[in-house]
């Protein structure tokens, strides 16, 4: 599972995802990418799915990029636990997904087959994303 090996901070404000992401929103390494339409939180857990489900289809056929790392701790209180008496302790990590950032790229496959890598990639992901392609028809 992805997680930073060093945190200025243990735990952090819960944030807010109002508007598109501007850095990460075009694709800079591969042919084919999968690009997030809505908003939400990725963890660790569903990056690692997906770049598992994505590996599974295209058998060490191309390359993959993954363009999000998760770097932001979220806290949880126990089970059956009174309110008030502090923030919880840091559960997981996940990264915060804006609607136009690239998660997967994709390059060295055919394009039926890195269609289908990505939406078996996107039915992991917890909001809805399009599959794009780079314009080689220049």
């Amino acid at each position: 599972m992805l997680s930073p090996k060093k945190v200025t901070h243990r735990k952090v404000f819960k944030g807010r995802m109002t508007g598109a992401a501007h850095r990460g929103s075009s694709i800079a390494f591969g042919q084919y990418a999968l690009k997030a339409v809505g908003c939400g939180w990725m963890s660790a857990r569903q990056i690692e799915a997906a770049r598992i489900a994505i590996n599974r289809k295209v058998k060490r056929g191309g390359k993959m990029w993954i363009r999000v790392f998760p770097d932001k701790s979220y806290t949880k209180k126990p089970a059956e636990t009174r309110m008030g008496k502090g923030k919880g302790s840091p559960e997981g990590w996940v990264a915060v997904i804006k609607p136009g950032r690239i998660l997967y790229e994709l390059s060295g496959v055919d394009a039926d087959l890195a269609r289908e890598a990505l939406r078996l990639a996107a039915n992991k992901l917890p909001f809805p994303t399009k599959i794009i392609e780079l314009d080689t028809t220049l």
